[in-house]
């Protein structure tokens, strides 16, 4: 059952830039995501095998990330899931979201209450999102480092949130970063389907922090 009404009781906004992401190649669904924020990891990445990922932001609904992911489960849309989590929320014009489906369809929402700079860009199997920025050049600049970047969906989000801090990122600074991968049976020894899950909770420059681990992790887990 979905409630009606959720609470407004907000207390720290989540200022921050993220992409969501599909690989049809491999079926790979995933989230990066960096913030003045402590944790954000924590809060922002949600994401399924062979069911789809969410970013929840700014004012973030941490209910949009599992509630987000039952509905993609039976069957609906990245839109239509997008228009029952706001539907039932009063807070939702303080809310940032990005949503793909499990056919690679995205969708994105970014609250007339967020903190500017505030908004989206998106593409083919990935929406690139982001409050309190630098500007629209640093979601324009992630869109563009996804599209152009080879490699796993691991790179191309990677390169995605280097090219974003780039052009600015989050115009209060850096803290924190995370990036989450799921992959069929591909968590260790295939218990699991938490194929890429890492996390920089408080670092001077965690995009970088978070680049070291995941070469790290590929030296661990070989592909």
């Amino acid at each position: 059952m979905i409630p009606k009404r959720l609470s407004t009781n907000l207390t720290v906004p989540i200022s921050t830039f993220s992409i969501v992401g599909y690989d049809p190649n491999n079926s790979d669904f995933g989230v990066a995501v960096q913030s003045k924020f402590f944790a954000v990891g924590a809060v922002v990445p949600w994401a399924e095998a062979g069911v789809g990922a969410i970013a929840t932001q700014a004012w973030a609904n941490t209910t949009y990330g599992p509630r987000g992911l039952e509905l993609l489960k039976i069957g609906l849309t990245a839109q239509q899931t997008l228009d029952h989590l706001l539907r039932d929320d009063d807070g939702r014009e303080s809310r940032q979201v990005g949503i793909v489906d499990a056919n690679g369809t995205v969708t994105n929402h970014t609250g007339k209450k967020c903190n500017d700079w505030a908004g989206a860009f998106s593409g083919q199997h990935y929406t690139a999102q982001g409050n309190i920025l630098a500007g629209e050049e640093v979601v324009e600049a992630m869109g563009k480092a996804y599209e152009s970047t080879k490699g796993e969906l691991a790179d191309k989000l990677m390169a995605a949130l280097a090219a974003g801090q780039e052009k600015g990122g989050d115009k209060r600074g850096q803290q924190s970063a995370a990036l989450l991968v799921v992959r069929k049976n591909s968590g260790y020894s295939g218990f699991n389907d938490r194929y890429i899950d890492l996390r920089v909770d408080d670092a001077e420059k965690p995009i970088q922090e978070l680049q070291r681990l995941l070469d790290i992790h590929k030296k661990f887990f070989p592909r």
